[in-house]
């Protein structure tokens, strides 16, 4: 669906998410009225090979920002970042950024984790052809660890501090396979998140 056509039908996306009419599915939230599917899509790579690429969802959350401060001018963020997470959690549509941190076992120490002080910035290029990500500059993450640690997943958020519970959660994704990483390795982790129709 062209953007157009998505500032046209705003209102027509708010009540599918106000009455719950859409679908959760593997790879992102199908709207079948409309059909659109808003999909996220993480690419992982250690040490700069074993590229992966793993298909979640878009929050109701994130799709309610966006929607809001897309097409009806509400307050923007101008900064996004992205957090890894050691929990065995399935995200769900209906998680938050209040509750994604808990429920997911984010990665919050400096020095068992990443040695970073934040979640890492999400510096996208220029949206095109309903596309959006970071492909020219991936985040880094930094590991360290005494042993090993597994990462599970990542999300997109809009607070910086690791753990926070403020702001947006937009997406979130468990890995098809846990990522174990020891310290010294360098995770890189690319987000995209697209709206297909069709």
């Amino acid at each position: 669906m062209l953007d157009k056509d998505l500032q046209k039908h705003a209102s027509e996306f708010q009540g599918y998410l106000d009455r719950k009419q859409y679908e959760v599915t593997d790879s992102g939230i199908y709207f079948p009225n409309a059909k659109v599917q808003a999909i996220g899509t993480y690419g992982h790579s250690v040490n700069g090979g074993d590229y992966q690429e793993d298909h979640n969802l878009v929050t109701t959350e994130g799709l309610n920002h966006l929607l809001t401060t897309t097409l009806a001018n509400g307050n923007k963020n101008s900064n996004w970042y992205l957090a890894l997470y050691a929990g065995a959690y399935t995200p769900v549509a209906g998680v938050t950024a209040a509750s994604f941190p808990a429920a997911a076992n984010e990665l919050t120490s400096n020095t068992e984790g990443y040695s970073e002080t934040a979640r890492r910035p999400w510096v996208p290029g220029a949206a095109s052809n309903g596309t959006i990500d970071n492909t020219d500059n991936k985040a880094t993450f930094t590991i360290v660890m005494a042993s090993s640690v597994s990462v599970n997943g990542a999300a997109l958020l809009s607070a910086s501090a690791k753990g926070a519970t403020t702001g947006v959660l937009m997406s979130a994704a468990k890995f098809s396979a846990a990522r174990t990483l020891y310290a010294g390795d360098v995770f890189n982790l690319l987000y995209r998140v697209q709206l297909v129709g069709g």
